[in-house]
């Protein structure tokens, strides 16, 4: 029976004729009818997958070297486009939309060999941290299914921690990769903003958004950032910088690291304990081992969620507006003919409470005689987060915090208070502020049985030294 280990045993067995790529998905596709129940695809693509399947394996007679991901099982979060493919953002209002382009990261996939197996669950144009917020349902950790999986990209990380594909890719606007992976037990990376080209990711949030990856090992998703990262025509803000062979440099030389970890994040009063000690005692093992380790303090922390939650709102607010029941997706059915009554019922009726909350937070923080006092605010704490964040970065070649302030919390648990939600997100907005790369690592079990990880992050573009350290730190704890 097939058998998934890592991309690197899975080719090696493609090449010794011990699997086939058409056994690969076929095995996945039985282990997603299995675990349906899960909510975590929206949509399988049963034919289409074994078609490409069954060309690849054609296609791998006489090959020396296979493309990087040649038969690799990859899912797509639902704000991904993929050409002729329903893609909804999980929103009644975008229900029936076929996608009309191909995302660039999906294009560099599909020319490494991978195969796109399915659109995966998420909550409502990303807007959420339980995956609650879809449409179509809320996802179920596979672990306790009475659990959520984190959001937004809920169904991604359920799709690589149940066994349903062998990578995916989330989006990450301020946590949305890392906080899902740290509650499912799986790697979940959001690299540098820029590194990856966002044409083709519906935007929720255009100066945080990132497309992120979600992987059973740093390896994993090391081999899956090198493909899909670099410039792109279609997209002003990616970087222009050469890509570095990231699955290459992954071993590196032994390094001691000089690491921060932020006072202020492990005494705060909102973090778990079991958390806070595992945390301490894995630091404490760091330094035993030769890194140098230091509490510095960053009294900015109280203010980055709602630094964020005033500027992703905010773009929210603008980016949203496309959706207007005229162009393309959901139309309320008006009798009157009038054009203002027509965009206020297709909004209401076809988003959902959560996107709605957000789009009114965002044009309340936009308008005049508030702009101001709020988004300009935002704005200058941002840039002090930056500045900070570089000085930081001329000390420390890292910085670990918690990811998540607890485990994955019960369904239904936290969603009437929407205040406590946005708090859980105190730890991973930072990155998506900074704009820097950052990982949630699996390293530990919490006494509730459920996992929990470390977050690691890095200076700009320096997603080699994040993930060889992150390496380093998985095989420490192993």
């Amino acid at each position: 029976m097939f058998r998934y280990s890592s991309i690197k045993d899975y080719h090696k067995a493609l090449q010794n004729g011990q699997t086939t790529c058409v056994e690969a998905v076929r095995c996945y596709l039985d282990v997603i009818r299995q675990k349906k129940h899960l909510n975590a695809f929206l949509e399988v693509y049963d034919d289409e997958a074994l078609k490409a399947a069954a060309a690849l394996d054609l296609q791998r007679n006489g090959l020396s070297e296979l493309p990087p991901l040649h038969g690799v099982v990859v899912g797509l979060k639902d704000v991904i486009s993929y050409k002729g493919h329903t893609l909804s953002a999980a929103s009644r209002i975008l229900e029936n939309f076929t996608a009309v382009y191909n995302a660039t990261a999906v294009d560099k996939l599909l020319a490494a060999g991978a195969i796109v197996i399915g659109r995966q669950n998420c909550d409502e144009f990303a807007m959420g941290s339980s995956n609650e917020n879809s449409a179509f349902g809320p996802v179920k950790n596979s672990i306790d299914e009475e659990r959520v999986p984190g959001g937004s990209s809920g169904g991604s990380a359920v799709s690589v921690q149940a066994g349903m594909c062998m990578v995916s890719l989330g989006s990450d606007t301020g946590g949305s990769v890392r906080q899902p992976a740290d509650f499912c037990g799986v790697v979940g990376l959001k690299p540098t903003y820029g590194r990856i080209s966002r044409y083709g990711l519906i935007a929720y949030a255009s100066s945080f958004d990132q497309i992120g990856i979600f992987a059973n090992s740093v390896e994993d998703a090391a081999i899956v950032l090198e493909v899909i990262s670099g410039a792109d025509d279609f997209d002003s803000t990616v970087s222009q910088r050469e890509v570095p062979a990231f699955a290459e440099a992954l071993p590196g030389p032994e390094k001691k690291y000089r690491i921060a970890y932020f006072k202020e994040a492990l005494e705060h009063p909102g973090l778990d304990a079991a958390i806070r000690t595992s945390i301490e005692s894995f630091i404490k093992k760091l330094t035993e081992s030769g890194h140098v380790v230091e509490a510095v303090d960053f009294e900015l922390l109280e203010h980055v969620v709602p630094t964020y939650y005033v500027l992703t709102t905010a773009e929210a607010s603008s980016n949203l507006s496309r959706f207007d029941g005229v162009r393309y997706g959901y139309r309320a059915n008006i009798a009157n003919g009038d054009l203002t009554e027509l965009y206020k019922a297709s909004r209401s009726e076809g988003f959902g409470k959560e996107v709605q909350r957000r789009i009114m937070l965002g044009t309340f923080v936009l308008s005049a005689g508030y702009f101001d006092a709020y988004f300009t605010k935002a704005q200058q704490v941002r840039q002090l987060l930056c500045d900070r964040t570089k000085q930081l970065f001329s000390n420390y070649d890292a910085i670990v915090s918690p990811t998540v302030p607890s485990t994955a919390f019960k369904i239904g648990e936290k969603s009437s208070d929407p205040v406590e939600m946005f708090l859980a997100d105190i730890y991973t907005v930072f990155a998506n502020l900074a704009g820097i790369p950052a990982i949630s690592i699996p390293l530990f079990k919490h006494p509730d049985g459920m996992p929990f990880g470390l977050q690691v992050m890095t200076s700009h573009f320096d997603e080699v030294s994040l993930l060889r350290l992150s390496q380093q730190l998985t095989q420490m704890a192993g």
